[in-house]
């Protein structure tokens, strides 16, 4: 992507976040430019008033105008200035969730490929080590406030002498060219860091994880965690050692260039003040106020700007894994235009094969099938056989690598993304829920929203009188990592709040991938003989490891090393005494009845 693109794009998403703060920031460059030039030009007018090269009739005029407009400058800067720094803080931060929108857009399969993961932890490792978009921000400003005050300031001076201009011009590009190098360095530096960063960060951060707290205490590895981190710790000291020896010699030298600046500009503004060169006439000491003004202001504005300009492009470095995740293509854009109907009267999967990106095994090899609409079907097989892997593809959140999956005869892929999201609801494995209340866990809107609605899904579930237990009830915070008043639920009331939401969502089409692994056999039992009234007339495809689970099923889908072996009802597969499905049922059941005896 090439600097103009990056720049291009990167202010683009600026402007969606904020149109007023790109407004202020041009705003602030007008009126830092309108200061400068002030205070270069009306000096003169006011020290040539004094010294009588003028006839003072005007010394308070200038004296005023100079008082004045500064004042008004600096009210008008004040303002523009606050209120930019409001503005800064909120594009900073909402630059954080334009990140999070667009993880929560990109295709599922992203999120679960290394070279994207890489890529997404790349782009945060600019947010949070480099503060790259606040940095993009503040040196785009400098730049364009320093490019208006060099173009007036380089006005004036030409009209002493261009020579001059040159010689000051040189000295600013031996100053940008060593901080180009240090740029330069400071991107290879930090472009090596990272590895050994990432690291540090992932051992630092497991001792703020309360979820491993148990096995670091019982196995007394709080030793060995410390010990990497320190490690790695000295590792990055020894790397900033020697960076930033570099920057120190760099700012000997910077400071150098910038006192021969100033001993040029004062040297040759008092050689023609003295009339000491031959061929030009003298200027009067308000002109030299003037140049010399002019000369220091150019050089740290030309200064500030090439510094500003090398900032940006280390920046622009540093926000590409950024910039390139942006630019990845959204869910949504695979997605066709037809919305989808309310109904399903059928799912089917036509020699479908699949296998995760970076993999070279298949997980899925020509499967096909056929759910008919209100269907209650069990998918079961041994572990790696493909269960979750199946109804992810239903769930779109995976592309089959050949094949078709169609839902009412019509690829899903053809459907409208929203619309078809909307047609399904999941409990996976993995269910998250969240820092809300236990209602804003159930419907993702704000409390109180749908009390009707929630309290039928909890009776539903049998959650009613754990509610009543609650003070708060379905308002009740969960967890207490930010309300000490928040409720710690079991594992089995937490997957019964996750069956919940499932079934709030309304959706046509509902998928349980091990709902119930977290509950007792009784408590399983309960949610299994009540499924069918749960679930009502919707299309319902779970997974479970209890075989008794599929006896409540019409159909039963028996995968084998991601093949179909079967898809019949539990009786009938029952039938063949030398088939898969009897030998896992009889498994278990013989497992059940000595854990009973037991």
């Amino acid at each position: 992507m090439k600097q103009w693109e990056k720049l291009r794009l990167f202010f683009s998403i600026v402007w969606r976040t904020s149109h007023a703060y790109v407004l202020l920031m041009a705003s602030s460059v007008l009126l830092a430019g309108a200061q400068v030039l002030l205070n270069v030009l009306l000096p003169k007018f006011l020290i040539d008033e004094l010294t009588g090269a003028l006839r003072g009739e005007y010394l308070l005029l200038y004296a005023g105008m100079i008082v004045g407009l500064n004042l008004v400058l600096a009210l008008l800067n004040s303002a523009v200035k606050r209120g930019l720094d409001e503005k800064e803080l909120y594009v900073n931060n909402m630059m954080d969730r334009v990140m999070a929108e667009k993880v929560m857009k990109v295709p599922f399969g992203c999120l679960e490929t290394p070279e994207y993961l890489d890529l997404k932890e790349r782009a945060l490792f600019a947010f949070n080590n480099q503060s790259a978009p606040y940095q993009m921000i503040r040196n785009t400003a400098q730049f364009l406030q320093s490019a208006l005050i060099i173009i007036t300031t380089l006005a004036v001076m030409l009209t002493l002498s261009p020579v001059l201009v040159l010689l000051l011009m040189l000295c600013v590009a031996a100053n940008l060219f060593a901080y180009s190098r240090v740029m330069q360095d400071q991107l290879k530096f930090y472009a090596s860091l990272i590895p050994i960063n990432r690291k540090y960060g992932y051992y630092v951060n497991l001792g703020f994880q309360d979820t491993l707290q148990k096995d670091v205490r019982l196995y007394d590895m709080s030793g060995m965690i410390s010990g990497r981190v320190t490690d790695y710790g000295r590792e990055i000291s020894g790397e900033c050692d020697q960076f930033y020896k570099k920057m120190g010699r760099f700012q000997g030298l910077s400071g150098a260039l910038n006192d021969l600046q100033s001993a040029l500009a004062y040297g040759y503004a008092g050689l023609r003040v003295l009339g000491s060169l031959s061929g030009k006439a003298p200027i009067s000491l308000g002109s030299l106020t003037m140049y010399v003004s002019a000369a220091a202001s150019f050089a740290k504005a030309a200064t500030d700007a090439g510094a500003s300009a090398v900032t940006i492009t280390a920046m622009l470095g540093y926000l590409e894994p950024f910039l390139q995740f942006m630019s990845l293509p959204e869910e949504s854009d695979f997605g066709g235009t037809l919305p989808f109907s309310e109904t399903v009267e059928s799912i089917r999967f036509e020699h479908v094969s699949f296998r995760y990106p970076g993999s070279e095994t298949r997980v899925l090899h020509d499967v096909s099938f056929e759910i008919r609409g209100g269907e209650k079907i069990s998918i079961v097989g041994l572990n790696g056989a493909g269960k979750t892997t199946l109804v992810k593809l239903i769930s779109r959140l995976y592309r089959p690598e050949e094949g078709r999956i169609l839902l009412n005869g019509v690829d899903i892929f053809e459907y409208e993304h929203t619309s078809y999201l909307a047609s399904i609801a999941a409990v996976f494995q993995d269910y998250k829920l969240f820092a809300f209340s236990i209602d804003e866990n159930i419907t993702g809107c704000r409390p109180g929203s749908d009390l009707v609605g929630t309290g039928t899904v909890i009776r539903r579930v049998g959650l009613n009188e754990k509610m009543a237990e609650l003070d708060e009830g379905v308002y009740s915070m969960l967890g207490k990592s930010y309300d000490e008043n928040g409720v710690e639920l079991s594992g089995g009331e937490r997957q019964k709040v996750a069956i919940a939401r499932a079934l709030y969502k309304n959706a046509p089409v509902i998928i349980l991938d091990e709902p119930t692994s977290a509950l007792d056999p009784l408590a399983e039992a309960e949610i299994y003989e009540n499924f069918n009234s749960l679930i009502g007339d919707k299309t319902a495809i779970y997974i479970s490891h209890r075989m008794s689970s599929s006896v409540f099923c019409d159909r039963i889908l028996l995968l084998d090393g991601g093949t179909v072996s079967g898809f019949d009802t539990h009786a009938a597969l029952m039938e063949k005494a030398d088939g898969l499905y009897y030998k896992l049922f009889n498994a278990q059941a013989e497992n059940y009845r000595i854990e009973k005896n037991v």
